[in-house]
This record gives structure tokens, sequence and C-alpha cells, in this order.
């Protein structure tokens, strides 16, 4: 392998290990001007039981200098009794920082953005987990009785609605880590799902999800499903005047720049989490799921280390080859190509695993 390529390699892999630690304090890339207003939408219908709400948010694409819209989304929660923490922007030392959400029992600190529906700056009021089924608040979110009978009504006073979408800062929220975010800090957390992780890619991707082509108002501003942007749902209107500075260059950034989370090799993609046994375990439906997501787990990651030999042996051929710049750039991208429809292949596989089981816990 060559030495620039190994290295760009090595760089992607320490950022994206960086990325899959959550945590309160936890930073990812620095901008130098806040994000947009969140924009005004409505939430989509949830597709099912066992589905959570992960909110919309702005991301940060380094390669072009832009906020860009990650709609907000239905997905299905890693394992029973996990909720999801959204991730939020935070002003410290003169730039705005990018904190990662993450699943974990409890919903820690995002900052005290309101983003709605359920998440209102502090704690989520949109539903609880009873054992191994979700029951959703009618009174926040979208459920069709029909499809969801785990349902209960509470009232949810919410004293401040603004659009705010950073804290700190010149006109930021003022909110800090209350006592039961510093504990729920300290739980067992886990990344981002791999639907998720291919939803973040899919609107990056996208162009008009960018503030400067939408100015803050997306044509895709929520889904019913990850990745699903064909149908979303669009911004009713923007959340505030987005004026963006005239150079919009970065800050200095903390670290590595995690913003562009390019994948190219297999190995950047951030480690699979391997399934753990629910709580309670032990009905037939119980063992035939666990059963199924380890052998999909061994599956997929036999197939990773496979695509990556593949490229380890390109790189080589290339390498005793000479081959000159241009043609490094051309093999970089046809890996960025293959590793991503690797990550969205089985993105797809175990959103199909969870949506089988879903049926069986209802019974």
């Amino acid at each position: 392998m060559s030495r620039i390529p190994a290295v760009r390699c090595l760089l992607f892999v320490v950022a994206l290990l960086a990325c899959s630690m959550p945590s309160v304090a936890q930073v990812r890339i620095s901008v130098r001007f806040g994000p947009p207003a969140l924009p005004v939408y409505e939430q989509p219908i949830c597709p099912g039981e066992g589905y959570l709400w992960a909110p919309g948010y702005w991301a940060w694409d380094g390669d072009v200098d832009d906020y860009y819209w990650v709609p907000g989304t239905w997905v299905l929660a890693p394992e029973p009794g996990f909720l999801w923490t959204p991730a939020y922007w935070g002003w410290e030392d003169g730039v705005y920082l990018f904190h990662e959400g993450y699943w974990g029992p409890h919903v820690g600190f995002y900052g005290g953005i309101n983003y709605g529906f359920g998440y209102f700056g502090v704690g989520f009021a949109g539903g609880r987990w009873d054992g191994d089924r979700f029951f959703y608040n009618r009174a926040v979110v979208n459920v069709n009785v029909v499809n969801v009978r785990n349902v209960y009504e509470e009232r949810v006073n919410v004293r401040t609605v603004n659009r705010i979408s950073y804290n700190g800062g010149p006109g930021g929220v003022e909110a800090r880590p209350r006592s039961q975010d510093e504990v729920a800090a300290r739980d067992r957390h886990l990344p981002p799902v791999a639907a998720q992780s291919q939803h973040f890619q899919q609107a990056r991707s996208n162009p008009e999800l960018r503030a400067s082509a939408n100015h803050g108002k997306p044509p895709v501003a929520a889904t019913a499903r990850a990745t699903e942007f064909r149908g979303g749902v669009p911004a009713r209107e923007a959340g505030g005047a987005y004026n963006p500075p005239a150079d919009r260059g970065r800050g200095p950034a903390r670290g590595e720049n995690a913003g562009s989370h390019s994948m190219v090799h297999p190995k950047d993609i951030p480690p699979m989490q391997r399934p753990a046994p629910s709580a309670g375990a032990g009905s037939k439906q119980d063992r035939k799921y666990q059963q199924q997501q380890d052998k999909l787990f061994t599956k997929q990651e036999q197939e990773r280390q496979k695509l990556q030999q593949k490229q380890d042996q390109e790189h080589q051929r290339m390498e005793r080859q000479k081959a000159d710049q241009p043609q490094h750039q051309q093999m970089e991208q046809r890996h960025q190509q293959q590793t991503e429809q690797l990550q969205q292949k089985h993105a797809q596989q175990q959103q199909r695993v969870q949506e089988k089981r879903a049926p069986d816990k209802k019974k």
C-alpha cells in the first residue's frame, strides 16, 4: 500500500473511532459560525412498533464548507431499553463544536435544544420502555393506533418555543447539564446504528440539503424510515434568516476533522456492535432472533474483510506499477464507492432482521 493512502486511511480510522465513543464532552468538528435555525416540519407517522424518533439536525461538510440538513427519521433501537440522545452544537473557545448523538438506557444532555416531538431540550417525553416493548406518547409523537397500539397520552408544557440550533455563544440556548445528565453520560453507550450512518451519508451527498442551497428550508426535512428520502416530508418554512459569513471558512479543528465522514475502505467503517441478548431473553422467538443477529454479524464481518483484502491487493499492484496520482485518485474513488455500497447493503440487512422481529414482540 502506498504511504499517502495509508496515512490518510489511518487518519480516517482514528477520527471515526473517536466519533464512535459517545460522550457529553465528545467533540467531532469545530466551525467558526453557527448552524442555521431548525426548520419547521411535520413528523411522519411512526412506521411500526419498536421505531424511535431521531430528530433532524444540521451537520457540517468540511469538503464544501457548508452546513447540510440530516432529516429527522424513525429508526429501530439497537436493543430494548435504549433511547436516543440527539447530537448538538455548542459554543466553546470561540468556535462551534459538534457533539455526536448516541444510544443509551437514558437520554443525556443535548444542549437544551428544542428539537420537538418529545425532545424539548431536557430528557425525552415521546415515550418509554416497558420491558421489551416501547410505548408512545400520542400527545407529542405521530402514531397511528391501528398500526401501533402501545400508546398513552401525557401532555407536556413547553414554556419556550424557539428554533435555535446551538448551545451557548451569541444568541445560543443557555443550558447546562443536570445531575441526571451527568449520570446518563456514564451509562453504557452505543453509536448510531448502521441505518443512521447510511442516512447521514445520503444526506451529505445531496446538494439540495446544503444550507447554501435551501437557506434553512430543506426540501426533505424528515423521513418515515432512515434513507427513504423519496417521498420525505419537506420543511414548511425556515426557522429563521440564514446569513453565513462571506468566506464560510472553518475555525481551528480539534484534532482531525471528522466532518467529512468519508469512508474510503471497509476498515474506515465504525466497528459493528455485536448484538447483546435482550433482558430476560429465553423465549423461542428471542433465541431465534439472537441466532439471526449472530449469523448476520459474522457474515458481514467476513464480507468487510474480503473487500478490504481485495482493495489492499489493488493498492499493492498500483505501488508495483508506480501509478501516477490521477490513477491513485481514481482507485480511491472506486474504493469509496465499493465501501459505501457495502455499508448500505449491511444497513438494509440489519433493518430487515429487526423488522422481522417487531411483529413477534407484539404477541
